[in-house]
């Protein structure tokens, strides 16, 4: 098997990182981000309805009545009807409600609009909830780091486990560039994405580094870091890609089907977690090894100036 030198690219692939990572958080900083009514409080209305629906009428219809900007979202019910969901970034009154729905019953009424669920969601209450996946995420992370220390005590154990999250991270600040550039509001998709990711990222990493754990049993010192990492990444990648390739094949058929029957809410999920996943495969490949060689590599010279 050929071995891809990888390492000596490293700095190609540090700049490819530090570029996306950038751009995204000048373009947050910028232009904002948007946060959905889940995290910032307002108001979820949800209309079933019957044919085909121009969203964008909807959302100008929806506007026009409630005075406030209306971010919509179609999707299937579980008993197969197909429904609206309008996020409304203020409370609603009986009055308020009343006069939505007569106004999007009278501009479509070709579509047989009907209420099936208004809901006031408080600010506060939305507030708590992104603090309760934060702290999950910061809980995930530190068990993450404590198992890479236990199980790859032999190649860096703690070490490794920074690398592992800082990897983790990385993917997770991809997910969230989708969002901020294409100008989606956060709500409980980014946060399925990113805890799916999440676990897909820390196996890629994982296999990575199980290879580099074995090959320096059967090499020992034989191999620089730099030789090590190479040969550990060039065995794992075909595995690695033809995996990702295989998901990100289905996840881009539903984002296709998504877009072609407007369904924003499925959309929304399976195209950030396609970019996240992409993300995953190329850090664990690109990024991870050469990251740890680099560290490996400057503790060594460190013990031996000491």
């Amino acid at each position: 098997m050929k071995t891809i030198d990888f390492v000596k690219k490293r700095k190609i692939f540090f700049i490819i990182s530090l570029s996306v990572i950038a751009v995204t958080f000048i373009v947050s900083l910028v232009f904002g981000v948007e946060l959905d009514i889940q995290f910032k409080g307002g108001a979820m209305v949800q209309y079933t309805y019957t044919g085909t629906i121009d969203t964008a009428a909807v959302k100008t219809v929806a506007e026009n009545a409630t005075g406030f900007g209306v971010n919509v979202q179609t999707s299937t019910d579980a008993t197969g009807n197909e429904t609206l969901v309008l996020s409304i970034p203020d409370s609603m009154d009986s009055a308020q409600q009343a006069k939505l729905t007569s106004t999007m019953e009278e501009s479509f009424s070709g579509n047989e609009i009907v209420l099936s669920q208004i809901t006031n969601i408080n600010p506060t209450i939305g507030a708590e909830f992104f603090k309760k996946c934060l702290m999950a995420l910061l809980v995930a992370s530190l068990l993450i780091i404590l198992y890479v220390a236990f199980r790859f005590r032999k190649i860096g154990g703690f070490s490794a486990g920074v690398i592992a999250v800082i990897m983790l991270f990385h993917d997770l600040i991809f997910i969230f560039g989708v969002f901020v550039l294409f100008r989606i509001p956060l709500n409980d998709c980014f946060i399925a994405a990113c805890l799916t990711i999440l676990g897909y990222s820390v196996n890629d990493t994982i296999v990575i580094y199980d290879r580099i754990r074995e090959n320096r049993r059967l090499y020992g010192n034989k191999l620089s870091y730099a030789e090590l990492v190479n040969k550990s990444i060039s065995q794992s990648v075909g595995r690695a890609l033809s995996t990702t390739l295989t998901t990100e094949i289905a996840l881009a058929s539903i984002c296709v089907i998504s877009l072609v029957f407007q369904i924003n809410s499925i959309l929304t999920f399976a195209f950030p977690l396609m970019v996240g996943m992409a993300a995953g495969v190329y850090s664990s490949v690109c990024v991870t090894g050469p990251l740890w060689c680099v560290w490996r590599e400057y503790r060594l010279k460190k013990q031996r100036q000491n």
